[in-house]
């Protein structure tokens, strides 16, 4: 088991970066085309939601990425040392909108590290808060939780690394949803327009034999942004605030299912493969 000094770790807390990127034309008709049809046709919204997560990617040159395709560890974030990395899931409020044109600052400060044991072995989560500011103020700011685990065992071989137990959508789950088929193209088309390298997407050889996972896998963002859109559909406007947490890996060329559970004042939210458990859960609330 990988020995973990924490306390190091932790000495990443507050550190920041600062970049700023342009809504172009460009950029928005390659999310509209990767996304379509499933995205929310509000006459408020000129920039569709979830697209701030294209925005200021973190770029660092060739030599400088790590064996998973990502940045590698102990520039920005902190050098935990675990190989794995995953989106775990995290928190978006709406103070504002982006438009067409804008000029975005997007702000990054490591918000927190937490130490935890799973079924698997240690699990570092690293909370990175990232704010995305107009020349009008504060647009969005989102509270992001990323996730180190352990390399898969030889006896793991290919096995899933689910974080939960074999859950199923409550049976009381509104009918209207979206069943969408993430085909590598999708998946490839993803990680272009938010310029991310994380190998287990577009790699599928890197993703069953390095990581473990049963095929290449559907973006955490990708399934947060497919919830977002489809709860704002149905209730018709963008929500306050939007939370999400992945709880097991979803693997290209599975039919999935977006569905919605109905609350007082929000909308949980599901993705779940035909058959298979949650993979991951969220609540937009207004």
């Amino acid at each position: 088991m990988t020995a973990i000094d924490i306390e190091s770790c932790k000495e990443w807390i507050g550190r920041s970066s600062e970049d700023v990127d342009i809504v172009t034309p460009r950029l928005l008709d390659e999310y509209r085309v990767t996304f379509d049809p499933f995205l929310a046709d509000l006459p408020e919204l000129e920039v569709p939601l979830g697209f701030h997560w294209c925005l200021s990617p973190l770029l660092a040159p060739m030599h400088e990425l790590g064996p998973d395709g990502h940045p590698a560890k102990g520039s920005f974030l902190p050098p935990v040392p675990l190989p794995r990395r995953m989106w775990a899931g995290g928190t978006v409020d709406y103070h504002g909108e982006l438009r067409p044109g804008d000029h975005v600052r997007r702000r990054l400060t490591i918000a927190g590290i937490d130490l935890k044991h799973g079924r698997s072995g240690p699990l570092c989560f690293v909370g990175v808060r990232i704010d995305y500011l107009t020349e009008r103020g504060l647009a969005i700011s989102d509270l992001q939780n990323i996730v180190y685990r352990e390399a898969p065992s030889k006896e793991q071989g290919a096995a899933s690394p689910a974080t939960a137990g074999e859950a199923v959508v409550p049976p009381d789950v509104l009918e209207h949803g979206w069943t969408v088929t993430p085909t590598p193209t999708m998946l490839f088309r993803y990680s272009a327009v938010t310029f991310n390298g994380h190998r287990v997407h577009y790699d599928h050889p890197y993703a069953t034999g390095g990581e473990g996972y049963p095929g290449l896998l559907v973006h955490g963002p990708m399934q947060a942004t497919l919830m977002l859109n489809l709860a704002a559909a149905t209730r018709r406007s963008v929500p306050r605030r939007f939370t999400c947490r992945g709880l097991a890996p979803l693997a290209a060329g599975q039919v999935f299912h977006v569905r919605l559970q109905p609350a007082a004042q929000s909308l949980r939210c599901f993705t779940q493969a035909e058959g298979g458990p949650i993979a991951m859960e969220g609540e937009a609330v207004w």
